[in-house]
């Protein structure tokens, strides 16, 4: 059972040098803030930022080891990443699989595409795919013939075979794996991929993702830990992962709190509040940009489009979507590129204002590492990688982040953090309480544990009451 705390979202080696150094970051300046923690891959990895695995049963020695691992799983909820869709060329299963051709003992554990039939240009002009050209890619074997294999992200990245007993057996060894070193909840990356059905778009293709995603969720469960499937689409989508017990991820947010504060206007705030899934987890940052899809149907098209031509126009980039007839043919942004204290002007206020109301709102809530020290855009590491999104995935010392602590909108984060980790009353029932259509107001009540939630989007102003019921006395909290 996961604490109903904040998790915070970290890379293994970007609050300090590696896992030892961000345990004792958490432990000097988090420990009351912080419940959970989701470290992005520790894995040995060829590609992607981490994200193309070549195994989960090993951590990369630049990080630490299991030990450091389970150190910190020993205090704090751990999440890591399961990535479903794919492995690393580099991986001792595809480079056996090249040395050995179809006779390897691993073959079936990837897509091989000349056992799927005619693949027309209707049909590739159908497939989500993540790159500008077909997502396929030619292998040689040791013996000279040749073979390809299905390969969404980048080269390095072999899709995994999900009508193969192979592939379940992998995933389900990777989860007692990591189980037994402290995982509670595993974030399941790339998941919306695992469906390759042509004809289709081969992603989120319903029954069928749901059919994968149960099969984890349930052995997940079996071994004491829960999912939290990742995909940035309509956000029916969320609801329909929520509908199935498993946690859901609030994308749309981000995108709905930055219209709401900037056109100080909550009147689809709070009609998402009213209906959004309970099982959630909130962010207002990730890894990731600002993505835009998750917000589409909760905020209208012309609201959509102001805020991002706000935001972009002061301090982002935008990631286009693509698919694989035309990188052009959705036409709309996938992703902007940028801080969420840049994106709110580094107004401290709003940006408080923006982490109440994400604190209040149901769910668990995460914070990303670079919101958590109010990081601006790292436009010299963005420009060094040539990785639109490095804009928000700074490196920070041991040093900076004792420096950026000191910031006096971290000390009133952490205040708030702080009170949301402990308070009973988050414990008990969500209530959306009324007000006009420039503020929010929202409550939690737990027997006789109270407290309500006041944000004036006008003036940028949020304020906290509550009860204790020890002392009958009435509190205000200004945040």
């Amino acid at each position: 059972m996961l604490k109903n705390q904040v998790q915070l979202i970290a890379y293994p080696n970007r609050m300090g040098d590696n896992l030892g150094d961000l345990y004792d970051i958490l432990e000097q300046h988090f420990s009351k803030a912080v419940g959970g923690v989701h470290i992005l891959p520790i894995y040995p990895s060829n590609a992607d930022g981490g994200f193309s695995p070549l195994t989960h049963k090993l951590v990369d020695p630049n990080y630490g080891d299991w030990d450091d691992v389970e150190r910190i799983s020993a205090k704090y909820d751990l999440c890591l990443d399961l990535t479903l869709n794919h492995i690393s060329d580099e991986s001792e299963e595809f480079k056996d699989f090249i040395a050995k051709g179809y006779k390897s003992e691993y073959a079936d554990l990837f897509v091989h595409i000349h056992e799927m039939g005619e693949i027309t240009p209707d049909d590739m002009a159908k497939i989500h795919i993540r790159k500008e050209k077909e997502p396929f890619r030619d292998v040689q074997f040791a013996d000279g013939t040749e073979g390809q294999v299905w390969c969404t992200f980048t080269e390095h990245q072999i899709d995994l075979n999900y009508k193969s007993e192979k592939t379940y057996a992998l995933m389900e060894e990777y989860i007692q794996f990591l189980t037994e070193r402290g995982v509670k909840l595993f974030r399941l990356d790339a998941f919306g991929y695992t469906t390759k059905i042509i004809g289709t778009s081969c992603f989120l293709v319903e029954p069928r993702v749901y059919e994968i995603l149960e099969w984890i969720n349930n052995v997940a469960r079996e071994h004491n830990a829960e999912v939290l499937p990742e995909v940035h689409d309509h956000s029916s989508y969320q609801f329909a992962i929520a509908n199935r017990g498993m946690w859901a991820y609030g994308f749309a947010l981000p995108p709905l709190l930055l219209y709401t504060l900037l056109d100080n206007n909550t009147e689809y705030l709070k009609n998402w509040l009213r209906v959004c899934p309970r099982n959630q987890c909130t962010v207002l940052d990730t890894h990731d940009g600002i993505c835009i899809p998750d917000v589409e149907g909760i905020l209208p098209k012309d609201k959509i489009q102001a805020m991002v031509d706000n935001v972009q126009d002061r301090s982002a980039d935008p990631i286009l979507r693509r698919s694989a007839a035309n990188v052009h043919s959705v036409g709309a942004i996938y992703q902007l590129t940028c801080t969420f204290y840049d994106a709110l002007k580094q107004n401290d206020d709003a940006y408080i204002c923006a982490r109440a109301i994400q604190f209040f709102a149901p769910g668990i809530p995460q914070v990303y590492y670079v919101g958590l020290l109010a990081g601006i855009n790292d436009d010299e590491l963005m420009e060094t990688t040539g990785e639109l999104r490095d804009i928000n995935r700074q490196f920070y010392s041991r040093e900076q982040v004792n420096e950026a602590v000191e910031q006096p909108v971290v000390k009133r984060l952490l205040k708030l953090m702080e009170f949301r980790n402990t308070y009973p009353a988050f414990d008990g029932r969500f209530e959306l309480n009324y007000s006009n259509d420039s503020s929010v107001s929202m409550a939690w009540r737990k027997g006789e544990y109270y407290c309500n939630l006041f944000v004036d989007t006008n003036f940028k102003k949020a304020t906290i009451k509550y009860f204790n019921p020890k002392t009958r006395i009435k509190l205000n909290m200004t945040c």
